[in-house]
């Protein structure tokens, strides 16, 4: 004797055969989440530090491993902003403090919008920050900076002092790495598919033209060579 099924129970079959398929498809898509790692090259083939590599996934959804960070401290120390390059969401809170002994300025070339400094001691986007002296804490002051602008990065400089300079890249993308001492820049989880990959530096004065790749569960290897040589910083 045959086995039969009724309609509803075949619907009921039908439905469940369909809801395992998408969750089969979902967990595959998932899967396919990759890790890009970006090698920053100068002109002569050599390494570059502080390069900015911005990942930007043409599918929507998907979530950095690491958040960029809303919050980050630029030091004036021994004529010099220190780091000389901070990568920040949108919206980040960027405190400046004036360790040196003589007087500073924050001197800033905003592209997006400066929402607020805390205190009120600004002159138009320049800020004085006196020197540090014994018995005083280091004076400091904190902005919000809450656009991108065209080009992401702010450029930090000083009245005073003009061989001082630094920058904060205020970035959209949460896939966005700051290359390390050798070059590199290590991007986790980004979702798979197409994808496109730029690299900022506070030198190269003509963007390179983003590279375009296509992002799967295996580790890939990007090497981009820039047009510059940039001077190495005092220590």
């Amino acid at each position: 004797m045959m086995n039969s099924i009724s309609p509803n129970g075949q619907y009921t079959f039908q439905l469940r055969a369909l809801f395992a398929a998408l969750a089969m498809g979902l967990l595959a898509t998932a899967a396919q989440a990759g890790t890009l790692e970006v090698l920053v090259l100068d002109r002569d083939g050599k390494p570059v530090p502080d390069a900015v590599v911005v990942v930007q996934p043409s599918a929507a959804g998907g979530a950095a491993k690491k958040a960029l960070p809303l919050s980050a401290t630029v030091n004036q120390e021994k004529m010099q902003f220190l780091p000389a390059v901070s990568v920040v969401g949108v919206g980040a809170k960027v405190r400046f403090t004036n360790n040196d002994a003589w007087d500073h300025h924050v001197r800033l070339t905003v592209p997006g919008a400066l929402a607020s400094a805390t205190p009120s001691n600004t002159d138009g986007l320049s800020l004085r920050l006196e020197g540090k002296t014994e018995g005083k804490p280091a004076s400091s002051t904190v902005l919000t900076l809450d656009k991108p602008g065209a080009t992401g990065a702010v450029l930090l400089g000083c009245f005073i002092h003009g061989s001082m300079s630094g920058h904060v890249y205020v970035a959209e993308s949460p896939w966005t790495v700051k290359t390390d001492a050798n070059g590199v820049a290590l991007v986790e989880d980004v979702p798979g598919g197409a994808a496109t990959v730029k690299v900022w530096h506070a030198v190269q004065l003509v963007d390179k033209a983003p590279q375009n790749l296509t992002v799967g569960a295996a580790p890939a290897k990007v090497t981009f060579q820039l047009d510059i040589v940039p001077r190495r910083r005092r220590g």
